[in-house]
Parts: C-alpha cells; sequence; structure tokens
C-alpha cells in the first residue's frame, strides 16, 4: 500500500499532463499528411502535356545531341519553392517525365513537362534534331484499368537507385558509341539503348513495358544533394589531398609564450617534393577524372522504373528481364551501378522472414507495394512521394545515356515506327483563296 502512495502523485500529473507528449509524437505524421494535403491541391491545379516523339528514319546527330538538349532544358524548368510555397501552397519543383514506352510490341518516345513550357521543349529538341516530328499525346496510362493487379491484369515492377555513392557516375555513351565519322559500321552499332527497343519489340498484344526516368533539376545547394562539395571531397580524399591547417588564433601564442617562456615554432612543414595526385595508379586517376567530370556537369535528381504489365492470359515473367538487362549495361566495377531498390519497399517483391506467421502476409504485401508502384508511375510521383528522397543525381550525360533518339543503323526493326519524311510549312508566296 504504501508503495501504492508513493507513485500516486506521479500518476496524477500524467494523467493530467498526459496530453503535453501529442505534439512530441504526433508532429511527424501530422507534417507528413499536411504536406501531402498541400501538394495534392496544388497539383490539381497545374496543367501538363505528353508530347510522343517521332523519330526520323535517319538520325545522324551524335548522342552529345540529347546531352546538350537536356543542359538546354535544365533552367526552363528550374524554380525550386521558398518556404511559404513549399509548406502552405504546397509547390514542389517540377519534373520531366521521360519515357520510353512499349504497347502490344510498339515502342514510343514521351515527354511529359508543364504545358507553359511546351513550346521550350519543342524549341530545344528541334534545335538539335530538327527531322523529329512533336505531337500531344493522350496519356497512354490510361488505356489500361486503374486497379491494376486485378483477376485480368498482373503486373511486376521496381524502383531504380545506384550502388554506389551518386558522386560516381554509371557507364556512358562515350564508353559504348564511336562518334567519329569515320568509326566501322559495327562500332557505331554498339548503342545501349538497342536492347531494350529490341525486347520490346518480341512483346506482343496485351503486353505492356514502361520505362519511366522522373528528371528535376538539380543545384549544388538543394537539401539533401550537395553533389558538387560531396564530389569534391571524395576526390580530395582518392588523391589523399593534406586539409589546410586551420589558422591559429595569437591569443594561443601568447599562452605558450607565457606557459613554456619559448616563442612559437617558425619552422614551416616542408612539402613532399611529389604531389599526391602523381602517386595514383592509372585506374584511381580514372575514377578521379569520372568524378570531376560528372560533378562539372549539369546535373538532374532522377528517379528511374520500370513496369512490365500485361493480360494474366498473355502474362510472361521472363519478360521483366528486358529492362533488368538493360539497366545492367551501365554497370562498372570500378564507378557505379544500377541496381533495383529493394530497400525502400518499392520493388514488388517480398523476401521471407524467419518468423514463418509473417510470410503468410507476404501476397499482401506484395498486392499493396503493385498498386502503390502502378499509381505513382500513373502520378508521375518519386518513390517517396510526398516526402522527398528515392531520386539519386546523374549528370546531363548520363541522363542522354539513358534516354536518346537511336540510329536506324542501330535499331532497324520494322517494329520501330519512324518519320519518313519531315513535315514543313508550305512557302509563304502561295497564292491563297478567300
Amino acid at each position: 500500500m504504501a508503495i501504492l502512495n508513493m507513485f500516486q502523485p506521479i500518476w496524477t500529473v500524467i494523467m493530467n499532463w498526459w496530453w503535453l507528449l501529442l505534439p512530441v509524437v504526433l508532429h511527424r505524421p501530422f507534417l507528413f499528411l499536411w504536406r501531402w494535403w498541400r501538394v495534392e491541391l496544388w497539383l490539381a491545379e497545374q496543367k501538363y502535356v505528353l508530347l510522343e516523339l517521332k523519330i526520323p528514319k535517319d538520325v545522324l546527330q551524335p548522342l552529345k545531341a540529347m546531352d546538350q538538349v537536356f543542359s538546354g532544358l535544365w533552367g526552363s524548368i528550374y524554380d525550386p519553392p521558398d518556404w511559404w510555397e513549399t509548406w502552405i501552397e504546397g509547390k514542389i519543383q517540377h519534373a520531366y517525365g521521360l519515357e520510353i514506352v512499349c504497347i502490344n510490341g510498339e515502342p514510343h518516345f514521351f515527354i511529359k513537362c508543364p504545358q507553359g513550357i511546351r513550346k521550350t521543349v519543342e524549341a530545344n529538341i528541334y534545335a538539335q534534331y530538327p527531322n523529329v516530328e512533336i505531337s500531344q499525346h493522350d496519356d497512354y496510362t490510361k488505356y489500361v484499368p486503374q486497379d491494376i493487379p486485378n483477376k485480368n491484369w498482373e503486373m511486376w515492377g521496381c524502383d531504380y537507385t545506384l550502388l554506389s555513392n551518386d558522386v560516381y557516375p554509371i557507364k556512358t555513351y562515350a564508353s559504348f558509341f564511336e562518334e567519329k565519322p569515320d568509326a566501322p559500321m559495327e562500332e557505331k552499332r554498339l548503342d545501349p539503348l538497342s536492347s531494350l527497343l529490341e525486347g520490346m519489340g518480341k512483346l506482343g498484344q496485351g503486353e505492356n513495358l514502361w520505362v519511366q526516368f522522373l528528371a528535376t533539376p538539380a543545384i549544388n545547394d538543394d537539401a539533401g544533394t550537395h553533389y558538387f562539395d560531396r564530389g569534391k571531397a571524395l576526390v580530395d580524399k582518392l588523391v589523399k589531398r593534406p586539409e589546410k591547417p586551420m589558422a591559429k588564433p595569437i591569443i594561443f601564442d601568447i599562452f605558450d609564450i607565457f606557459a613554456t617562456g619559448k616563442p612559437p615554432s617558425t619552422e614551416q612543414r616542408k612539402e613532399e617534393i611529389i604531389p599526391p595526385e602523381m602517386k595514383l595508379t592509372p585506374g584511381e586517376r580514372t575514377i578521379v577524372s569520372a568524378i570531376e567530370e560528372k560533378i562539372a556537369k549539369r546535373c538532374y535528381s532522377v528517379g528511374v522504373r520500370f513496369i512490365y504489365l500485361a493480360k494474366r492470359e498473355v502474362y510472361s515473367g521472363p519478360a521483366k528481364t528486358i529492362p533488368l538487362s538493360f539497366f545492367q549495361q551501365f554497370s562498372t566495377t570500378n564507378l557505379n551501378a544500377m541496381v533495383p531498390n529493394a530497400k525502400i519497399g518499392t520493388m514488388t517483391k517480398v523476401k521471407k522472414h524467419w518468423f514463418v506467421p509473417w510470410n503468410y502476409l507476404i501476397p499482401r504485401r506484395v498486392y499493396v507495394r503493385k498498386r502503390n508502384l502502378f499509381k505513382k508511375y500513373v502520378r508521375r510521383f518519386n518513390a517517396l512521394f510526398p516526402d522527398p528522397g528515392g531520386n539519386f543525381i546523374l549528370s546531363t550525360e548520363e541522363l542522354a545515356t539513358l534516354f536518346h533518339f537511336p540510329g536506324q543503323s542501330v535499331t532497324s526493326a520494322p517494329f520501330m515506327e519512324r518519320v519518313e519524311s519531315k513535315k514543313g510549312e508550305a512557302p509563304s508566296g502561295l497564292p491563297v483563296e478567300e
């Protein structure tokens, strides 16, 4: 009884003031739901347009042309929200939706962008690819049921991430494609996109393969990126560059004189005759050079995903290896690699747990993942929406390697729809009937 009397005051305080803990416990869920609500309201007011890009029969421009397109598009959409716009208006940074889509065995190229910058997007593409035909297209994601997976449709998909720090570049077109005019034809055929398009051409009626790149302009001082600072720090670490000594306040020197009776040492540290950069191996120099080249370019914060969906009677599980093998081409052992992101729960596969009863929930968890992935693809949301994250930094060169227009010599299969001739306006001098 004495023990109960001792704890009675404590229990009284808890019963009277427990509500003070609610803001501490609930502030994170509240901010998450508030942000989600405000973003949804802001997005409802935005207008986007989906542009289909029909590739000309002969694409003679090098892949650097697409690199230049993305460099030009970078500033057209960059408009980061401030504090008020983020938390009150719900504004988010716009992103380009770069999509390579196969519908019933026919590949298509799309770009989704805000309607207000459509002319800017078209101008940047026409400047480098004057023979490309650009037209507005209905959203192809509305052609399938919106409750996939269901009893008639099945799907498989995942978001991607980088295996190493994103300041390490992936394998780019410079390693695939020989752009010299006199290069042998066999070398010119080394386009990584050809494997994806050829695989798409093998799909049949009722099968769809959607590959999506959500590209948001990124700068060094964006929250969570700081890619240039991180890259510079990594380069300094790789070359074993010594840190600059901090300036010693004069008060410390005065204290040393009073404590030891000796004046501060004037000896200077002898610099090494051979600088650290000269001690690198050829492989280390390649890594350092690749990082420096990446962080020197314009960069995007990119989310990468794919979805394979088909009617159940024609659904083929091995078809998912088409995009998996496509992304595997950009992997290197000394730099970086693209891998399915299983850590954030977007991959439509759940590993079995050692606690056996928990495994009975696997089918339901897989279903929820598929539904979430499908919804985020359709609405062009990043992997962790409405929270930021799930993306990684890619330079314009890396992005051009993943999304570009293949030439006729690279992909000449009949399933690839191409523009036979360019459509032009009538001469201004022609007579007009009134």
